[in-house]
């Protein structure tokens, strides 16, 4: 018999990351970065982590979405392989009253993400491999296995998806291996956050070249002189060669996205990231048809759907996913393999809260054993606390390290989770006073 599943815990973590306008851009000006936590313990003393990252308000409606489905987990006997790992996604994203509630988006499909994840970091701990590795080291058979191919097979069946994954099954000792030797190539956005001052942009646009960065991103979206001033800064900074990368968190309605575009083309933009609403597939295609800047989207695309649709429509130069966004390692195979069928390169969103350490995972699995490339793809990096994680990202001479601990590099430390847990943690509690003013 294997152990079950008897514990299961939700936290709600949050940092005060709006104090110093860190992760600020032109739709969130005031983020604190935060996280709905679950760990789940099995009655062996093993442990699953995984989490939904928001940025503050509303983290608690997170954690509740994902206290509703302790019952699928609780008494379950603890995933080991791809068949677990399959028939729990399915349980999540299928039950006909939860999914009432999205269906398969929003907090819902987010929180059934958060457990999904947790159950890959419990399985790949017990395997003793990195969830890249773990996944890497699985048949196509399997892999194909723990799709959700509904609502994809006009444009990808089962049969496709498997001939992508043994098309690229030959080479995939020797990609595991450069992956180690070498990395994979990481971007910056740490110096472009909108509410960094001229002085503080130079300064980390010129550190983070200094650091092997080749691309870097800025944030755009508020004021059109000001960001064409910003860029023109950015540029002188770190010269022709480095990329630079505009996001404007779905600030502008398509005419507005074609016309500021327009404006900052002449410092060579690398893409615009979600130039429009994230649920608008023909505004994005007419985004890319109307300027000259390449466009990728997806950290708010709230499924699989999604992305095939913008596919589909030629919407999008860059496919950006998101760790925490869909429902888990599952539905991000499905993107990855909807990608692969189109030839569009995966740039992953990262940043907040431990997304860096999640993504990392799927984008060197996807080198290894999907896309077989890493041409034109970056991983997104921001130098933000990681400290807070038991096995946090290695970044290095502008390249992620390949992760060697098992499991989902998802685990916070104990200390971390105390301290800010809201809103009665230490940290909090100290700052009560201010939080009930502001509510």
């Amino acid at each position: 018999m294997r152990p079950s599943v008897t514990a299961f815990e939700v936290h709600d973590i949050r940092f005060p990351t709006s104090e110093r306008l860190d992760g600020s851009d032109a739709m969130n000006p005031d983020p604190d970065y935060s996280a709905a936590y679950v760990v789940l313990r099995t009655e062996d003393g093993r442990e699953g982590h995984g989490f939904v990252f928001t940025i503050g308000r509303g983290n608690e409606v997170t954690a509740a979405a994902i206290e509703a489905l302790r019952p699928y987990v609780v008494g379950r006997p603890a995933p080991v392989g791809a068949a677990d790992l399959a028939a729990l996604h399915r349980d999540l994203t299928h039950d006909s009253q939860l999914r009432w509630l999205g269906p398969e988006k929003g907090v819902i499909h987010m929180a059934a993400g958060a457990v999904v994840n947790a159950a890959w970091d419990l399985a790949a701990t017990t395997a003793g491999l990195p969830v890249w590795e773990f996944l890497a080291a699985m048949t196509p058979e399997e892999l194909v296995s723990l799709v959700d191919f509904r609502y994809l097979t006009d444009v990808l069946t089962r049969q496709e998806a498997l001939a992508i994954l043994r098309a690229a099954e030959p080479g995939r000792a020797e990609r595991a291996r450069l992956l180690r030797a070498e990395g994979y190539p990481a971007y910056t956005t740490s110096p472009g956050w909108l509410g960094y001052d001229d002085d503080k942009l130079v300064r980390l646009a010129k550190e983070a070249v200094a650091d092997g960065f080749a691309q870097i991103k800025l944030k755009v979206g508020a004021d059109l002189d000001d960001d064409v001033r910003r860029l023109g800064l950015a540029r002188a900074a770190v010269g022709p060669g480095i990329r630079i990368a505009v996001d404007a968190n779905q600030r502008w309605d398509v005419p507005d996205a074609i016309r500021w575009m327009a404006a900052l083309a002449p410092y060579q933009p690398h893409w615009i990231e979600e130039p429009t609403s994230p649920d608008d597939i023909l505004g994005h295609a007419a985004v890319r048809a109307g300027q000259p800047v390449k466009v990728a989207t997806g950290e708010h695309a709230a499924n699989r759907v999604v992305f095939k649709q913008l596919l589909q429509a030629g919407a999008v130069d860059f496919v950006q996913i998101d760790a925490a966004r869909v429902a888990g390692v599952n539905e991000n195979l499905a993107i990855l393999l909807l990608a692969a069928k189109y030839g569009v390169p995966v740039c992953p969103h990262a940043g907040g809260v431990g997304l860096c350490e999640l993504v990392q995972h799927l984008a060197m699995f996807d080198f290894v054993a999907v896309s077989a490339s890493r041409e034109d793809r970056v991983i997104e990096y921001v130098d933000h606390l990681h400290e807070h994680f038991v096995t946090p990202a290695v970044v290095q001479a502008g390249r992620y390290r390949a992760p060697t601990a098992p499991g989902f590099s998802a685990r916070m430390h104990p200390a971390s989770i105390a301290t800010h847990r809201y809103p009665d943690g230490p940290l909090w509690r100290a700052r009560r006073p201010a939080q009930e003013v502001i509510s």
